[in-house]
């Protein structure tokens, strides 16, 4: 198997959930760090999160302004056009990713054959326990085999 830096691999996920967090609205750095770690279970650095929102900036995927945040006056950043731009293709490229990483964890619907992902309905069919997406997809199917 091959060696990877752990720290780089989460440093390149922080990355890109900071994007997250920007792409869902303007923040500051405070509120990145605080919406970071109620999200994520995990502290980032504040040597991380400055240094990268600085980057974004000088690459013209982020810009800031200076607002006042309650009593406070703090740097809040916004995505630029180019910004959620950059983040629909990511978010389209991760898309995928997820979609592969969760496909084992689905169940299908006996009825309709959707996804399910959490929840659903079970019912005990001739000895078989089957798994609907709804109660109403259930009565469909029982129906269906009782005509």
């Amino acid at each position: 198997m091959a060696e990877f830096d752990v720290d780089d691999l989460i440093s390149d996920f922080s990355r890109f959930y900071i994007l997250t967090i920007l792409y869902e609205g303007p923040a500051h750095g405070y509120g990145i760090l605080r919406k970071f770690q109620s999200r994520v279970g995990k502290k980032i650095s504040p040597g991380l999160v400055y240094p990268f929102l600085q980057k974004l900036e000088e690459k013209g995927i982020a810009t800031q302004t200076s607002e006042m945040v309650g009593e406070k006056e703090r740097k809040v950043h916004y995505l630029t056009e180019e910004g959620t731009a950059l983040c629909n293709k990511l978010f389209q490229r991760f898309a995928h990713l997820v979609s592969v990483a969760i496909e084992p964890s689905l169940d299908i619907c006996a009825h309709c054959g959707c996804k399910i992902y959490e929840g659903g309905h079970t019912e005990v069919i001739d000895g078989e326990e089957k798994v609907f997406c709804c109660s109403h997809c259930a009565a469909s199917y029982i129906r269906e085999m009782n005509d």
